[in-house]
This record gives structure tokens, sequence and C-alpha cells, in this order.
């Protein structure tokens, strides 16, 4: 067996490591095609699909209705032996309907804000919800590792 598919993480791997995790590094593709990278809070779908929601004036969602494609890493450890992520390469669907972009928010507010309450969260995600775009990210393509199979 080779070192990458040694370092690889199963599908069920993959999504624990999804459902465990809180933030993401996004990337979506500038008119002048430059990568424009951000952090960002996700939630995840009854699917295990991420998800995301910004302001409609912001520089990814003008990217997005240029370009649905995005990459998204989720990334653990500080030394090269603890290292692990996903790399999701994808194709964004807008969820156009207020519950929809309510549904979306309410996922990531969830990860913003271990504990809270939803009935404390959703007067945050019902307000700035009116600004907002709520993103599915459909996976064309996942890549894994964790680094602490390494020996």
């Amino acid at each position: 067996m080779n070192q990458r598919a040694r370092i690889s993480m199963s599908e069920e791997e993959v999504a624990a490591f999804l459902e465990a995790g809180r933030k993401l590094q996004l990337a979506t593709i500038n008119a002048d095609g430059t990568p424009h990278l951000v952090t960002m809070f996700y939630g995840l779908d009854d699917k295990g699909r991420i998800t995301f929601w910004t302001y409609a004036k912001s520089q990814k969602a003008l990217n997005l209705a240029r370009d649905p494609r995005v990459s998204c890493l989720v990334e653990l450890g500080d030394d090269y032996s603890e290292l692990r992520g996903v790399l999701v390469y994808g194709r964004v669907t807008p969820q156009d309907s207020p519950e929809d972009v309510l549904d979306v928010g309410m996922r990531v507010a969830r990860r913003m804000t271990p504990g809270v309450a939803d009935e404390q969260l959703r007067p945050y995600v019902e307000h700035t919800g009116r600004k907002r775009l709520a993103y599915v990210v459909e996976p064309v393509k996942v890549v894994s590792w964790d680094h602490r199979r390494i020996t």
C-alpha cells in the first residue's frame, strides 16, 4: 500500500471529521482568475454536505454568482505528524428561499456558539439572514489525510 492510500480517511472518517469541525477555508474564483480565500464557519445539511452563508454583497457571493466552483479545506494539527484534513472540491447550489437561508444560518450559528439554545440564536439569524445568501456545496472530489497514520 502506498503512503497516500495509507493516510487517506474512509468516508465514515471524513464524515466524522467534518461533523467535529467548526471552521473551513473557502476558496472561490475572482473575476481575474485568482483565488479568493477566506475562513468561514460552516454547517452540514442532513446529507452531510457543507453549508455556509455570507452577506449578499461580499466578494465570495459575487464570485459564486459568476462561477459556482469552490474548494473547502477543514484541517487540524500543528506538527507534521499530527496533520489531518479534508479538502472538498465542489460546486455550490444557492439556497434561495427565506426558509432555506434560515436553516443554513441556524446550522452555522450552532457551530459558532456551541451549547447556545436555538431560541437564543434564532433572532440573530433571522435578523442577519435578510442580508445573506446561503449555499450548499455539492462535492465533486474529496481528498483527505491523517498523518497520525505515518509510522
